[in-house]
């Protein structure tokens, strides 16, 4: 691969990323709570201890809720400001998947590691949904790279980094974070037959390490749970804060303690992987599968030069999330630079030799159909989801996806022609959908509309309350305000600001005929996405209408 074309693609995905992270308001419900969150720590100043609106909050560690307050502290109330903090840690992950590449393959491989990873839609979508993964997979890749480097050179310096990288994962997520380069050492080692390194008296050092960094977190939830035992959380009582993370909330997926309960068959990870690893993932799951042949001709016995931490880290992660109670699409972010490793490896033996020359055929038709199904969707969405596309925006999407078709029929690349459509589609749809879908489709989230007239219109916040709506997060992150709810309506009074469903407006004229209707707009929740929303025709059936009103008698 030409250096000028891993550097222009490199900086294509950094670009995409960034008018990401600057141009699309916060999606509901994990990112914007987190930020809200992080908001509220930035203002009450209390750093140990947890609140969500003012409620105790157990359920992820505070080290996202930490940094993002902090960079809101220094650069104000700014979406883009909750995410700076987990956007260097994507730059982390891509340095990391770099380097750690590096020490067991050339410089091609570990080039195209950092584009499968910074390309794939899961890796794109996390610079603006920033959840607690976003964080977890940099300082992961960063401490498995920093223990790969400590094994081969015995430098205390690799092996201090790599325990600090562990400690703020676990600050991060919880012990996902040592579990992960845990095993994928354990595999590593067991195939080579290397003993001696799962019996290091250093080992002891670094869990000294993780300790200490994890104090100031225990003492929080000790003070704010173990000497208040019983406080309720997600209906349970809990006694312990100190057992709720160090346990049940990883290790009770699988004793079912936790009280969490969905999506939990084996392949749902990877039937989600099938979109948000493109455009690799196919060759991924081929690349996988050839590490697992390539290990079984050597009788599962490596060489001290070879490793199978990538896959072997990969598969041993899925398998153990894939048993547990709960799981979501994004828990399987946390192995994609392992992932991407893999993936690397297979593009350099199929596409960078002449061994496999019918399977590259059968590839190129096979992603030819998916990418052109891509574009079509992009064009789709431009042309008919939203009335009030720019011409512009358009004629950007029509130009590009000719190209794309001009690519794929007629132009000769100096890189092999799959890597380059795969490059250009995911970019180039991507592109179109954080500058021109997003914003538009984020216009329809509550907390975004409704904090923005009461932000132009200065409207007194204290005076604002939420009544017989929906909640929304995002209202309280861009309101810069944790408005109230009122739950009884025998508590309303008047020149009280409601937001509330139209619906309910008629009740209200009951009790406050002088009422007047400020602001009116309708919501969606834009993280459940559906066709009949998507088609104008039927939009209006699936919006909720609301309204911001002033209760006057």
């Amino acid at each position: 691969m030409p250096r000028k074309t891993f550097i222009f693609s490199l900086g294509a995905a950094c670009l995409v990323c960034i008018i990401g992270m600057l141009g699309i308001p916060l999606i509901d419900i994990d990112a914007a709570q987190y930020a809200s969150m992080s908001r509220e720590m930035a203002s009450t100043g209390n750093y140990l201890q947890l609140y969500d609106l003012g409620k105790d909050y157990l359920d992820k560690p505070p080290l996202i809720f930490w940094l993002s307050s902090l960079s809101i502290q220094l650069f104000g109330v700014y979406d883009w400001a909750y995410r700076l903090p987990s956007i260097l840690c994507l730059g982390l992950a891509v340095w990391s998947t770099y380097k750690f590449t590096l020490l067991y393959y050339n410089t091609l491989t570990a080039q195209l590691a950092v584009l499968v990873l910074a390309t794939s839609q899961a890796f794109i979508l996390m610079a603006h949904d920033v959840r607690c993964d976003t964080m977890l997979m940099g300082f992961v890749m960063f401490s498995i790279w920093q223990l790969a480097a400590w094994y081969q050179t015995n430098l205390w310096k690799y092996f201090l980094f790599a325990f600090v990288g562990i400690g703020l994962g676990m600050l991060t997520k919880g012990p996902i974070a040592m579990v992960v380069p845990g095993v994928s050492f354990a595999i590593h080692f067991l195939l080579q037959r290397n003993w001696k390194q799962f019996f290091r008296w250093e080992y002891l050092i670094g869990v000294i390490i993780v300790g200490v960094l994890l104090i100031p977190m225990s003492i929080g939830l000790y003070n704010q749970f173990d000497l208040h035992p019983g406080k309720i959380i997600h209906g349970v009582p809990i006694q312990s804060g100190l057992r709720f993370y160090y346990w049940t909330q990883s290790f009770g997926r699988y004793t079912g303690e936790n009280v969490f309960n969905e999506m939990n068959h084996f392949t749902f990870l990877l039937e989600n992987m099938l979109w948000s690893f493109l455009p690799w993932i196919f060759i991924f799951l081929i690349a996988l599968l050839m590490s697992i042949f390539d290990l079984m001709k050597s009788n599962c016995k490596l060489a001290t030069t070879q490793e199978f931490i990538a896959a072997g880290g990969f598969i041993a992660t899925y398998c153990m999330l894939a048993r547990s109670q709960a799981q979501l699409p994004h828990y399987i972010f946390v192995v994609l630079p392992l992932a991407a490793v893999v993936t690397a490896k297979g593009l350099h033996q199929i596409y960078f030799s002449q061994s496999f020359y019918r399977l590259q055929k059968i590839l190129h038709y096979f992603h030819a159909f998916i990418f052109s199904i891509l574009w079509a969707a992009i064009i789709g969405f431009v042309f008919l989801v939203f009335t009030d596309m720019p011409f512009y925006v358009k004629l950007l999407a029509v130009a590009a996806a000719c190209y794309y078709f001009f690519v794929l029929l007629f132009k000769q690349t100096e890189t092999p022609k799959f890597i380059s459509l795969a490059l250009y589609t995911i970019l180039g749809v991507n592109f179109i959908l954080n500058t021109s879908f997003y914003p538009r489709l984020l216009k329809y989230e509550l907390g975004v509309s409704a904090a923005s007239f009461i932000n132009q219109n200065k409207l007194p916040k204290k005076e604002v309350y939420l009544y017989e709506i929906d909640e929304s997060r995002a209202l309280h992150f861009y309101g810069n305000h944790s408005f109230e709810r009122i739950f009884d309506s025998t508590l309303l009074k008047p020149q009280q600001i409601l937001i509330t469903k139209a619906s309910s407006y008629p009740a209200l004229l009951q009790k406050f005929p002088a009422s007047s209707i400020l602001h009116q707009n309708a919501y969606f929740g834009v993280s459940m996405l559906t066709l009949p929303f998507l088609n104008p025709a039927t939009r209006d059936n699936e919006v909720t209408p609301y309204i911001i009103v002033t209760l006057a008698k």
